[in-house]
């Protein structure tokens, strides 16, 4: 067991990004999830240049991590060369690698824990939710120089989790049922007991007292067991924003990349008044209104104590960070996400007219696939 209390926060340069995917690995034969993951490693010819590629908690995910980058055309090429790794191996062993929040139609009992002593722990703890967390997320890490200013960023960002669900919302069905949810992924999430908004603790050395005393309870035996919607993470020197499906292209991945250094930076920026304790009344209502509606949703504002169209929310702060995309060098992204907004056609949508169309999940997922196969328009020299 680690000595949190001696825990020290690696400095970051300011605004470094990187990106995590869990990806979905599908059968050719009938695009349902495959047991893979180990297998397709262990045949993996790759010299980690655009980054790693990992286990994950069950055998039918496999995880890309990019490299820290400074701006989101290097991520862009990151994740990009990632995808072209994996569709390859991929196709040479007759799977295929999908993006999306949950695969439409597995069913959890047949998936198989990865070997790993993390793992192997997590299934002891947490049992049947391990396999059911067969779920699909994208991580984003943004850079900063102190644990003071992890903890403030982290508070900072919490109040727009909501935001950032309903644009990367790409997870409405399950067991082969339509969920009336956007991000139906959240609620498996929300299962496990560190899920949800970090607590109120004022700076680093308070974060530290707070997992120390976890710690001592035996509630958590590091900060991987947080599964907060944004949390420090002091190794990397970044604050990890944890909320966002697994996007079905590489282009969205970049655009909410892109949206989070932005937001950062212009928090940190302007460093304006945070309120964590009246953030924390609403946060689980404005998570579940996101996760349920998408951009149909109606967010509570504690300060003003009022509701707020999600839709004019996001278009008002998009507009906001301009100078900031301009200076960071990613105003097309920005763009991109607005009209996304304006269109109220985020990822799920087009699952669901997908599965209209088709008629049927298996050539929904293969679509999904192919989806995923197309390069990124943000690459480099693309």
């Amino acid at each position: 067991m680690s000595d949190l209390s001696q825990l020290s926060f690696s400095s970051s340069r300011p605004l470094t990004l990187g990106v995590e995917l869990e990806l979905q690995l599908v059968s050719l034969r009938d695009y349902d999830l495959t047991r893979a993951a180990t297998d397709l490693l262990a045949g993996l010819r790759y010299d980690d240049r655009f980054g790693e590629v990992k286990l994950e908690i069950t055998e039918s995910m496999i995880e890309v991590n990019s490299r820290p980058r400074l701006d989101a055309t290097a991520i862009a090429a990151d994740l990009d060369g990632l995808r072209d790794v994996l569709v390859t191996h991929c196709r040479l062993n007759n799977i295929a690698v999908c993006g999306g929040g949950t695969h439409p139609f597995h069913r959890w009992p047949e998936r198989r824990i990865s070997p790993g002593e993390r793992f192997a722990f997590l299934n002891n703890r947490y049992g049947y939710l391990s396999k059911q967390f067969t779920v699909f997320g994208q991580h984003i890490h943004i850079g900063v120089t102190s644990g003071d200013d992890a903890i403030w960023l982290t508070h900072a960002l919490n109040q727009y989790v909501p935001h950032f669900v309903a644009l990367s919302a790409s997870s409405p069905f399950i067991d082969a049922t339509d969920t009336g949810f956007d991000s139906a992924r959240l609620n498996a999430v929300s299962a496990f007991p560190l899920s949800g908004q970090s607590p109120d603790v004022a700076d680093w050395a308070a974060f530290l007292d707070h997992m120390a005393l976890l710690q001592a309870c035996g509630v958590a035996e590091s900060i991987k067991d947080l599964y907060w919607d944004v949390r420090p993470k002091p190794e990397y020197g970044t604050v990890e924003l944890r909320i966002c499906d697994t996007p079905l292209t590489i282009d969205r991945a970049v655009e909410l990349a892109a949206f989070a250094q932005c937001l950062a930076r212009h928090l940190l920026r302007t460093r304006p008044p945070i309120a964590p304790a009246s953030q924390a009344l609403v946060a689980r209502y404005n998570k579940f209104q996101a996760s349920r509606y998408g951009f149909g949703a109606t967010l509570a504002d504690p300060i003003r104590r009022r509701r707020v169209p999600i839709g004019d929310a996001l278009r008002e702060l998009i507009d906001s960070l301009t100078a900031d995309a301009d200076d960071l060098g990613c105003r097309k992204q920005l763009e991109q996400l607005r009209a996304l907004v304006i269109s109220e056609r985020n990822d799920s949508a087009w699952l669901r007219e997908i599965a209209r169309n088709t008629g049927n999940l298996n050539d929904l997922t293969r679509m999904a696939a192919e989806r995923f196969a197309s390069p990124s328009s943000y690459r480099p020299n693309v």
